[in-house]
């Protein structure tokens, strides 16, 4: 099918991008890598009255340092995510993760930030975004805001941004050493979205395990941390009869969907499987 017409501007920097949103109006949408975007609106499921597209925005590519957290500009490619040294070492998770994100083709393309945006609950990102406490920085001619991750997914596809705010990055607290990290994923073939994903950290201490962080990715509207199952394993023994105990509470709380890929209860099931090997992979159990 051919898209519905729109405006199309190009801007060339930050100031001008968020410019260009606030004069477009509600109806506006922002392309970044175009993964998610295109297709819809090559389906007619999106048609904006207007296309600001961010792709020659060199500002939004940046990683960055600032001591306790990384900074991983909106624009920044999966691809350049996976390969970026301070990545690599500081949020290992991250990077893991977005090794499984589709297919080399689309991540060479997808972004960081639009993956993020799009607020779909079978990405693979915004529950590892969730189990890190990462937080949002948005633009708007109004000035920046900053909105955690535990506030950012509000809804199927919906997030807490405004129409006309643009987020630019994303600041993740660094992992310290101590931390041992995992995503399991499971999906019916290489390039398909997760029917149930769990993004894992753990720090350990000598054999028990201090502290974990545990999120759920398509098992509800949003992703969904386990708390049940983090309070469940903090302060115990990092042992496989521990995290199959913990696990059995991975579900608690959630809504996980019934599709054509499984029934709600076969989701509840695989998150309680899932999260006992992201636990044992995660601290080498």
């Amino acid at each position: 099918m051919i898209p519905a017409t729109f405006d199309y501007t190009r801007p060339a920097s930050v100031d001008d991008a968020v410019r260009a949103l606030s004069d477009a109006g509600e109806d506006a949408k922002v392309l970044a890598g175009g993964q998610s975007l295109m297709p819809l609106l090559r389906m007619r499921l999106a048609y904006p009255d207007a296309l600001i597209d961010v792709g020659r925005i060199g500002a939004l590519r940046e990683i960055r340092d600032e001591g306790d957290a990384l900074v991983i500009g909106a624009m920044a490619t999966h691809h350049e995510v996976i390969r970026d040294p301070l990545v690599r070492e500081h949020l290992p998770l991250i990077a893991r993760a977005t090794e499984t994100v589709a297919d080399p083709a689309v991540r060479h393309r997808g972004t960081f930030g639009g993956s993020m945006a799009h607020a779909d609950p079978a990405g693979d990102l915004p529950a590892v975004a969730l189990a890190l406490d990462a937080v949002f920085l948005v633009r708007s001619v109004r000035g920046e805001r900053e909105i955690p991750a535990a506030d950012f997914f509000v809804d199927w596809m919906t997030s807490a941004m405004e129409p006309d705010e643009l987020l630019v990055g994303v600041r993740v607290p660094k992992l310290g050493s101590g931390w041992g990290v995992h995503y399991e994923k499971f999906h019916r073939t290489a390039q398909a979205w997760a029917i149930v994903g769990v993004a894992c950290a753990v720090r350990r201490n000598g054999d028990g395990v201090e502290e974990a962080r545990v999120a759920l990715t398509n098992m509800g509207p949003a992703p969904v941390r386990a708390s049940a199952v983090e309070t469940a394993v903090s302060g115990r023994p990092a042992s496989e009869d521990v995290f199959r105990t913990a696990a059995a509470q991975a579900a608690a709380g959630t809504e996980p969907p019934a599709d054509l890929h499984g029934s709600s209860e076969y989701r509840a099931h695989l998150a309680t499987v899932l999260t006992a090997r992201a636990l044992s992979a995660a601290t080498g159990a």
